[in-house]
């Protein structure tokens, strides 16, 4: 499946990319967005690129590959983006994005464990070289543990009898695929509508693997450190709960003005064309 970015054109109308500016693309992933940045801030500008995945960021060297010197592409996690700021002189930027989402890449390769659609180990890492997994998490946490992050990070209501059923499923036989997981669940939970019974607690584990909430929190005063007065910061979510995170953080720094009121939303024939689309939300809000 061909990989589309979210929101492309309103991110790059709220961000105003213009010729000799420093951009930062936190999450570059395959290289959609920074692309087109790339294309408005040249001659003379810059964009720096951090990625937690590997492989999705050799796509995006290679996609990105006509940009040269332009582009400086870093693995690492954006929580980081200070210390590699600094090494690349990217400490007072004109713009910065961060894209939540997780690519189709992701979904669509069982061996990355992130789909309960197909078989594939319990993994969900985006960097492969950490070792939390979600199999570390399912076979080893406590009950109350798994409990607390399906109700959390998954807002699974029946998060403490689904910890129980895994907490004495593994004490026979380790859980270790994806569907081996997906079909526990789906034999507790009656399904409702098109959505798995599994949906939120899948969502729940890869947050937890990948502490998306921590890094969320982590990065963005740094973000606003980074960029100079009237330089904007463009966050792309995918579910209440990083929205929830992103919306009080604006409204709760004193050098921070909201640019978007709501969030932008994709409009109806994207969200036909790109179902990844349909959940998204873009928040916008500038240094003075």
């Amino acid at each position: 499946m061909e990989h589309k970015p979210v929101l492309l054109a309103e991110v790059s109308n709220y961000l105003k990319p213009e010729p000799n500016d420093l951009l930062i693309d936190g999450t570059v992933g395959l290289g959609g967005h920074a692309a087109t940045l790339l294309s408005h801030v040249l001659p003379g500008g810059r964009l720096l690129g951090i990625d937690r995945d590997a492989s999705n960021l050799e796509l995006a060297r290679e996609r990105l590959s006509g940009f040269g010197e332009a582009v400086v592409l870093v693995h690492d996690s954006y929580a980081n983006v200070t210390d590699h700021a600094k090494t690349h002189g990217f400490t007072q930027v004109n713009g910065i994005l961060l894209d939540l989402g997780f690519s189709s890449v992701h979904v669509d390769d069982p061996e990355r464990g992130f789909s309960f659609r197909s078989d594939g180990p319990l993994d969900m890492r985006y960097d492969r070289t950490q070792s939390l997994t979600a199999e570390v998490i399912v076979n080893e946490w406590s009950e109350d543990e798994l409990a607390q992050i399906f109700r959390q990070y998954g807002e699974e209501r029946e998060a403490r009898p689904i910890a129980q059923l895994i907490v004495s499923s593994r004490a026979k036989i380790p859980i270790r695929r994806t569907t081996q997981l997906a079909d526990l669940i789906a034999g507790l939970k009656r399904q409702h509508g098109k959505t798995h019974p599994a949906t939120q607690t899948f969502q729940a584990l890869r947050i937890a693997v990948n502490d998306e909430f921590g890094e969320l929190e982590r990065v963005l005063p740094e973000c606003v450190n980074l960029l100079k007065p009237g330089g904007r910061l463009a966050i792309l979510s995918f579910h209440s709960l990083e929205d929830r995170i992103i919306k009080q953080f604006f409204k709760n720094t004193p050098s921070l003005k909201e640019v978007t009121k709501r969030p932008i939303v994709a409009t109806r024939e994207e969200q036909i064309e790109n179902p990844r689309s349909r959940s998204a939300k873009l928040r916008v809000a500038e240094k003075i």
